[in-house]
């Protein structure tokens, strides 16, 4: 199966088009911090994505993304807070961070059977 193929490749993708989408909008002032950051930690994790279809550690890699996930999580979190990202697109960002991280650790967990 190709990383195309790949069903957190796919929500990924999704990921990244509402991030950018939303980071974009954010004021002026903060498009070097939050913006950048935001969408920066999304692209690594999909750079790490297309490293776990192609790799033997695929557990190391996993758990990075996972630990990325997190990541943006908490910055989504005080964009929020600092309302340059709205209630909705706030929930709806969640809800597709939820999504990969049950993808990532459902594929963790297929990495630790014998």
């Amino acid at each position: 199966m190709s990383h195309e193929q790949l069903p957190l490749y796919i929500c990924w993708i999704k990921v990244i088009k509402y991030l950018l989408q939303k980071t974009e909008k954010f004021p002026k002032k903060v498009r070097f911090t939050f913006s950048n950051r935001l969408d920066n930690l999304a692209l690594d994790v999909l750079e790490k994505i297309v490293e776990v279809c192609y790799s033997g550690g695929k557990y190391s890699l996993l758990k990075t993304v996972n630990l990325n996930i997190e990541k943006l999580r908490v910055l989504s979190g005080l964009c929020h807070e600092r309302k340059y990202l709205d209630h909705k697109g706030y929930d709806h960002l969640n809800r597709l961070l939820d999504e990969a991280g049950k993808q990532v650790g459902g594929w963790q967990q297929q990495q630790l059977e014998p």
